[in-house]
């Protein structure tokens, strides 16, 4: 086995980074993998770095989490608000003082902007124009998301593509940044990103579609039978307000629909599933164009520490090839 130190040679490092979409198996060869390298994890999740919130974000178990030490996991309440370039400059710092102390950086995630934040950086853009602002959320409010989404179509075709209707927030940044700057923001991720002081290789965990949602029903399946339900109850008796960021995702926004009466057990389920079946798509969508990335085939019955050794026998030709 290469060790750590050699594994990130020279002065700028070459990190690890585990992508894929949701369900295919991300959490259990991170683990593994880290275990092999003597690695920490740095979790590029939007939601897991969010307390109370366990089972329906798939989170590591406290057990997983003693065994391998974990970042951006259950550091905030979900009132808390914390965006992507927030999780791009603190996690280089967690890279850099990981490295620091002679160990490997594990970046783990679907959340490509959280990606690439942390490995590319990102623009932070002007500040928010009250006034504009108060127009784009005045269409939010009336229901019009896809008419915001038709707008960024015809200003930032590229932001449009990875747009997510159940986030409208980063849709409204988009054209915000769009109609006081005269650019894409797209083209500002392009033009303003800044020094990182390490080398991402990438690799991606690619499943046959229909595999993958199969895979994705058995989890939704899964969730509600591990007590997902009972979870929302809890962070309701919290006093957490559904309308937060952090709960208007998927898995979460159906089950409050659901608990409120506005839809039947049978619609929730339906809509949970089709639901997170369109949110792997739309990663798929974003990780797709990045040519950096490796992709491992996965299939049903393949070992995780079958796709840890490909993985690693990959990295450790990176970091030779990189000498």
């Amino acid at each position: 086995m290469t060790s750590s130190k050699q594994l990130l040679p020279g002065t700028v490092p070459l990190v690890p980074v585990i992508v894929g979409p949701t369900c295919s198996g991300k959490t259990i060869v991170a683990l593994q993998l880290a275990e092999l390298l003597g690695a920490e994890i740095i979790s590029a999740d939007s939601r897991q770095i969010y307390k109370y919130l366990d089972i329906g974000t798939a989170k590591p178990t406290p057990e997983q989490r003693s065994a391998v030490r974990h970042h951006f996991v259950d550091e905030l309440t979900p009132d808390q608000p914390f965006s992507a370039g927030e999780f791009g400059i603190n996690g280089s710092t967690v890279v850099e003082d990981i490295v620091r102390r002679k160990k490997t950086p594990l970046i783990v995630g679907g959340s490509g902007l959280y990606i690439r934040s942390l490995i590319d950086g990102l623009f932070e853009g002007p500040g928010a124009d009250p006034e504009l602002r108060e127009i784009l959320e005045r269409k939010l409010k009336a229901g019009r998301i896809d008419d915001l989404i038709e707008q960024l179509w015809k200003v930032d075709p590229e932001s449009a593509a990875k747009a997510d209707p159940t986030k409208p927030r980063r849709i409204i940044r988009a054209l915000e940044v769009y109609h006081l700057t005269g650019k894409p923001l797209s083209q500002h991720h392009q033009e303003g990103r800044p020094d990182i002081g390490f080398t991402a290789f990438m690799v991606g965990l690619n499943w046959e579609r229909s595999e993958l949602y199969r895979r994705i029903d058995s989890r939704c399946d899964e969730m509600l039978q591990a007590g997902l339900l009972g979870e929302i109850d809890h962070l309701e008796h919290l006093g957490y307000d559904r309308r937060l960021n952090a709960l208007n995702t998927v898995g979460y926004a159906e089950g409050f629909a659901y608990r409120a009466g506005e839809v039947s057990y049978a619609e929730m389920l339906r809509l949970f599933k089709q639901n997170s079946r369109r949110y792997a798509k739309r990663q798929l969508s974003w990780f797709r164009p990045d040519r950096r990335i490796v992709w491992i085939v996965m299939e049903k019955g393949r070992e995780p520490r079958s796709v840890v050794q490909e993985i690693t026998e990959k990295f450790e030709a990176a970091v030779v090839g990189g000498n």
